[in-house]
């Protein structure tokens, strides 16, 4: 059977990966945000003054429910901050903060990497839902089995998402801690704290890529292995 074959053990590097890069990332989270900036910002005080230095008076800030669910909308051109760091005072909250105000400066300034992965989003839909469905399918019906190469290549999709978000988010991190070390919005020592932070929040994205790469992987040897049987 598909849902007990044995090529499931490949994903369990990737599982254990994304399970460690969460817990160090709310770990992390949850330690800096008992340390309050000196200067007594909150998180959202520095959003608004980094987009205002930036020339972008109308990208507004919004309140959103949630633990971390901060995100920088480019649909709606909106910085969206969750409970955990709205209205916070703490390195961590504003190194977060800082990094989604990164995103909205990308995308006002045409940053690359960030048009590539809003161009692919749709691609990448449609792979993530429709790949493995199309590869057991093909498996599954011999005259369709020219659906297995289609499945592959639409989850190659998903696989570039995730390379193409690394930079885009290691971008915006790096904008964020340089900002608020050369405008002074955060002590030396503090700016250290905000870069743990985004640190531990980084992993995590490079844990979905290792997820998909082995999800590539994975996919590519059940294909292989039923047309061996097929054969």
């Amino acid at each position: 059977m598909y849902f007990w074959d044995p090529t499931y053990i490949i994903l369990l590097p990737a599982v254990i990966f994304a399970m460690v890069a969460q817990f160090k990332v709310n770990s992390t989270f949850n330690k800096y945000s008992s340390v309050m900036n000196s200067r007594g910002y909150t998180a959202n005080d520095v959003a608004r003054r980094i987009l205002d230095d930036n020339g972008l008076y109308n990208v507004p800030i919004e309140h959103i429910n949630g633990n971390l669910t901060d995100h920088y909308d480019p649909s709606s051109n909106v910085v969206r901050l969750s409970d955990s760091v709205y209205g916070h005072t703490s390195v961590a909250a504003i190194g977060v903060a800082a990094h989604e105000v990164g995103h909205a400066i990308q995308h006002a300034q045409g940053y690359v990497p960030i048009k590539i992965r809003q161009a692919i989003i749709p691609i990448t839909q449609i792979g993530a839902n429709l790949a493995v469905p199309l590869v057991i399918i093909g498996m599954l019906i011999s005259f369709l089995d020219w659906l297995i190469p289609v499945g592959i290549f639409l989850y190659t999709g998903v696989v570039l998402f995730q390379a193409v978000t690394l930079p885009v988010e290691f971008n915006a991190s790096g904008r964020a801690l340089k900002t608020l070390e050369e405008s002074e919005i955060l002590l030396p020592g503090e700016v250290k704290m905000s870069r743990k932070v985004l640190s531990a929040a980084a992993m995590t994205y490079v844990a979905a890529m290792f997820s998909a790469l082995m999800s590539l992987l994975r996919l590519i040897l059940i294909a292989s292995g039923g047309r061996r049987r097929n054969n």
